[in-house]
């Protein structure tokens, strides 16, 4: 990218939202080695996705629970508990957010794989949330990351020129995506290096 970027676009889980199912089931199992074998034999994330895809938790956990019926109290929690499964912000990242809302002056989007149903919940948690001018939520849309769709919902609705846009993730095969749009994309690993890498790009 030669020119300064005038937008930045965030992913929000593992970026700036801390979420991980094991926040619950630690207090639901009872070893590490049970609750890593309920969340890739039971609850994967193939099925998590599904409910970033759109479909109903309601239908989410009656297919599941018909499939598992040992596990049925295990997988109501996944919907009915799932706000336990958010440690709280990324505060590094929500630093780094609130500094190019409040000195880059650059246009500050999210597009993030998330049910409807969930982010609905989660919005009023996080009063940075509304310093986006736009986010673009799976679960509405229907389309999840990396299809190149749901990137295209987001330049399209916003008028944003992917080839002046940073884009942040923290799943190597979405930044790949937006790359392949033109946008600049980053690979989140921390707050740290992510502030080095905006650096470099906006100095």
């Amino acid at each position: 990218m030669t020119q300064v970027p005038t937008t930045v676009v965030f992913d929000l889980g593992g970026v700036l939202v801390d979420w991980n199912p094991r926040y619950l089931y630690r207090k639901l199992l009872a070893s590490d080695a049970e609750i890593e074998r309920f969340l890739a034999d039971v609850t994967t994330p193939k099925w998590n996705l599904e409910q970033d895809r759109g479909r109903s938790w309601t239908e989410a956990v009656e297919k599941l629970t018909a499939q598992f019926p040992e596990h049925a109290e295990l997988i109501a929690a996944y919907d009915t508990r799932w706000e336990e499964m958010i440690g709280g912000p990324i505060e590094g990242t929500v630093d780094i957010l609130r500094e190019l809302k409040d000195d880059r002056g650059v246009g500050l989007y999210a597009l993030t794989n998330w049910s409807e149903e969930k982010f609905d919940l989660t919005y009023p948690r996080f009063e940075w949330l509304s310093w986006f001018s736009g986010i673009v939520v799976s679960g509405t849309e229907r389309l999840v990351k990396p299809d190149p769709r749901i990137f295209h919902v987001l330049f399209d609705r916003y008028g944003i020129d992917p080839s002046s846009a940073v884009y942040i993730d923290d799943n190597e095969a979405n930044v790949n995506a937006s790359r392949a749009l033109g946008m600049v994309g980053l690979h989140f690993t921390d707050p740290a290096t992510l502030r080095t890498e905006l650096t470099q790009i906006f100095r």
